[in-house]
């Protein structure tokens, strides 16, 4: 059992890239609720749709910042490793924009 959990050393750059990957299929499940929520659950009720858009607005911002700035926070902070910190960021930011072309380059072909 105790192999199981033994801890594994990932490269910045996997990690880059599962913090990527997960803003982006987090992204998508706020897109699809967007996308036919009015379908799901009717239409907002007089202020109720804004409010709900604002919140769900700012609860997108911060779930977005602890998926991308969550680990590199704690390199900088508590391992003091302010080099790896910063290149987790830009290896992150290059996946997203990796994954941005793939989106705008599958919309194009199909």
């Amino acid at each position: 059992m105790k192999a199981f959990f033994k801890k594994e050393k990932f490269s910045l750059g996997f990690i880059a890239f599962l913090q990527a990957l997960g803003l982006v299929v987090y992204c998508s499940l706020v897109g699809l609720l967007m996308w036919q929520g009015e379908k799901w659950f009717g239409p907002p009720f007089f202020f109720l749709g804004p409010v709900l858009f604002l919140v769900l607005f700012v609860a997108s911002a911060l779930i977005s910042a602890l998926l991308i700035l969550g680990y590199p926070f704690i390199l900088f902070w508590e391992k003091k490793q302010t080099i790896e910190a910063l290149k987790l960021v830009i290896y992150t930011i290059a996946w997203l924009i990796f994954f941005t072309f793939l989106n705008l380059f599958i919309l194009i072909i199909i």
